[in-house]
């Protein structure tokens, strides 16, 4: 699983902020080049444990050519895919 965590480090009053959270999981179905991954973006605010985040909104990224392209590619694929930079 791939964690991708968006946090605010204040530089006024030191405290480190967790704003957003995406998972992205492997399907299982795929081949060694190219994988199919589920993600899902967690609710964050007020929550203090993973297991009890609800999920706000998932996506669904098919034949991501894994081997010949960086991570940061998937997780804009799942982004744009899930609706987020457009």
């Amino acid at each position: 699983m791939i964690v991708v965590r968006v946090e605010l480090h204040s530089a006024i009053v030191g405290t480190v902020t967790e704003l957003a959270r995406m998972e992205i999981c492997n399907e299982g179905s795929g081949t060694i080049a190219r994988g199919n991954y589920i993600g899902r973006v967690l609710r964050v605010q007020g929550e203090t444990l993973p297991s009890t985040r609800a999920v706000l909104k998932t996506g669904h990224v098919s034949a991501h050519p894994r081997i010949s392209q960086h991570v940061w590619n998937l997780v804009a694929k799942m982004l744009n895919q899930i609706g987020y930079g457009k």
